[in-house]
């Protein structure tokens, strides 16, 4: 359904809408600071464009959510915020927080591990083996073959990899 078409703001969508419209604001002003938009054909030219477009955008929807009235009955809890999502996103806010400190390995580890305990109600041993699966699959491609930094926290990642690679040298000079 169009956005025009809709009868009613359900909760949250004013502010949303107004945070939309900062968030372009922001978005336009970082692409004008990448080259000061000097010619078309410079390097803010199509970030200017499209976050140009992004502020007119937001701010037609911000003003036709103004326009109409609340939407009887609904609650942000419920429609727009419900414990599983709130939960989800508390479980991604501490997985950003404690990254750096702790380190990629264990807090992705411990992440899936209780995503998959808290939205799949899975076994602990199924999480355990899923989330051990995913993790390894994620590091192999990032770390070794994208070669991403990724934390190392506690866990001392370059002396293992140093020794993993000092293994595989050790078998081809064999």
């Amino acid at each position: 359904m169009l956005h025009s078409q809709h009868l009613s703001n359900k909760p949250g969508e004013v502010i949303f809408g107004f945070l939309l419209v900062a968030f372009s604001l922001f978005l336009f002003w970082q692409s004008y600071s990448i080259a000061q938009f000097s010619a078309l054909s410079s390097p803010g030219a199509f970030p200017m464009a499209a976050s140009g477009l992004m502020v007119i955008t937001s701010c037609i929807i911000a003003v036709q959510n103004l326009k109409l009235p609340k939407q009887e009955g609904a609650r942000f809890t419920v429609d727009i915020m419900p414990k599983v999502v709130a939960v989800t996103l508390a479980m991604l806010l501490i997985f950003s927080v404690v990254l750096e400190t702790v380190g990629f390995i264990i807090t992705a580890f411990l992440f899936l591990f209780a995503t998959l305990r808290y939205l799949h109600k899975s076994s602990w041993q199924r999480s355990f083996l899923l989330a051990f699966m995913v993790l390894v699959i994620i590091y192999v491609i990032f770390r070794l073959i994208f070669q991403v930094v990724l934390p190392e926290g506690f866990v001392p990642e370059r002396e293992i990899m140093a020794w993993i690679e000092d293994l595989f040298k050790a078998k081809e000079a064999q």
